[in-house]
């Protein structure tokens, strides 16, 4: 299992050294969660020929307000510019973002992720030639000597796993527990892909994480800071699944040991890269890179 950082961009100079800062302590890979801030494609091509070696991926963007040959246009200049280093994740988001901000239809979204997906991996190729219900995706792109990336999905409940396993390359998940991922995710995305002749699927598990000597007034902390994914019907879906009240009880909290030992069952869960996103003071989060790096180390 590899171990990634899970990281939002504040500013260009911001993520530019937590890039520079995640390659130089030997991170296999930074996943960047597209928002309402800043374009991850675009600060992944400016920023990305800066740290060499480090595997960059979007967690995730959004496809309904993005055309599939339009995001694959911009997928594979921003893999060229890279040197092939990208993952390209992307996901349907969420009902009251897709419906309430952008003004578009939410209707039957496993129907919709399916042809997008379809559409997407063929205009990666370059010569994509599908129409489906909803989708239409027909012509010929020009990004010369530019790399596919894989694509992975936020594919998180039983449906998006299946048709995750059979079209993509795997999944990123968040707000998702060990139970989950061990009794749900991987066999769901690893029967699907076996189904569909297709290899053996990513499982990127991003979790929040602090070391501390404090856990309970952490996890009170945990619970404010990330409280809206309590209210998002996809990710309570997740905590519920757990037995978990509050989005807090996702994070793994603790003495360094303690973190370190739960960090390294996710291996055994099936989990190929263990997405760690730092949260805490200023202390606790350097107690939590010193543990992560020598896990990395170990």
């Amino acid at each position: 299992m590899e171990i990634g950082q899970f990281g939002f961009i504040d500013t260009v100079e911001g993520i530019t050294k937590s890039l520079e800062s995640a390659a130089s302590d030997g991170f296999a890979s930074y996943w960047i969660p597209q928002a309402f801030g800043m374009d991850t494609l675009t600060v992944i091509g400016a920023v990305g020929p800066r740290v060499p070696g480090l595997r960059l991926a979007t967690a995730v963007v959004p496809t309904y307000p993005r055309h599939p040959m339009v995001l694959a246009q911009q997928a594979l200049t921003t893999n060229l510019l890279v040197g092939g280093r990208l993952a390209l994740g992307v996901g349907p988001s969420h009902k009251p973002v897709v419906e309430g901000s952008w003004g578009i239809s939410f209707d039957r979204p496993i129907r919709h992720l399916h042809e997008y997906l379809v559409a997407l991996q063929e205009s990666l190729g370059q010569k994509p030639r599908y129409q489906g219900e909803t989708i239409t995706a027909k012509g010929d792109l020009s990004v010369p000597d530019a790399p596919t990336p894989k694509v992975l999905v936020s594919a998180l409940g039983p449906q998006l796993l299946k048709l995750t396993g059979s079209v993509a390359d795997g999944t990123i998940t968040w707000m998702t527990g060990p139970n989950t991922l061990r009794d749900l995710t991987v066999p769901t995305i690893t029967a699907a892909a076996d189904a569909a002749g297709r290899p053996a699927p990513e499982v990127v598990a991003g979790v929040p994480v602090c070391v501390t000597d404090d856990p309970a007034a952490t996890l009170e902390r945990a619970n404010r800071s990330f409280s809206m994914y309590g209210t998002l019907p996809s990710y309570r879906a997740m905590l519920d699944r757990e037995g978990y009240d509050g989005p807090g009880e996702i994070a793994i909290i603790g003495d360094a040991d303690t973190v370190g030992e739960r960090i390294l069952a996710f291996a055994d869960l099936g989990v190929t890269t263990f997405a760690a996103s730092e949260f805490g003071s200023r202390d606790q989060r350097a107690a939590t890179r010193e543990l992560l790096v020598r896990l990395l180390a170990r």
